[in-house]
């Protein structure tokens, strides 16, 4: 499924980071099932493999015992889906995949990328 529609994963910025006067060591964004967390010689959480993170996941933030993880706004995600027509394309390939029924979706219009 290309879910970024040929926009390559750099071009989104979407990762994670850390206040480390917020961690309490807990461990929890260590959960991340796509090891984008290490530790530092403090044993504080350090953002390892940041283009690893899941465009769009949150989860460790929502874990984080001290509140100590960060995302940038949803709205610059959103923004990079309008500019780069992401919708429209994940639209048209989920209907090709029948994964929703292509009798509720005009394809050749384009979405409100709002």
């Amino acid at each position: 499924m290309p879910w970024f529609a040929g926009v390559e994963r750099n071009e989104i910025n979407w990762h994670p980071t850390i206040d480390k006067n917020k961690c309490v060591k807990c461990g929890m964004c260590m959960n991340c099932g796509k090891n984008v967390f290490g530790w530092d010689s403090d044993g504080k959480a350090v953002v390892q493999n940041p283009l690893d993170c899941v465009v769009g996941c949150s989860t460790c933030a929502n874990l984080c015992l001290g509140n100590a993880i960060g995302f940038p706004p949803l709205e610059k995600l959103r923004a990079v889906f309008r500019k780069k027509k992401i919708w429209t394309a994940v639209r048209k390939q989920l209907v090709k995949e029948d994964k929703i029924p292509a009798r509720h979706h005009n394809l050749k219009e384009e979405l409100p990328e709002n």
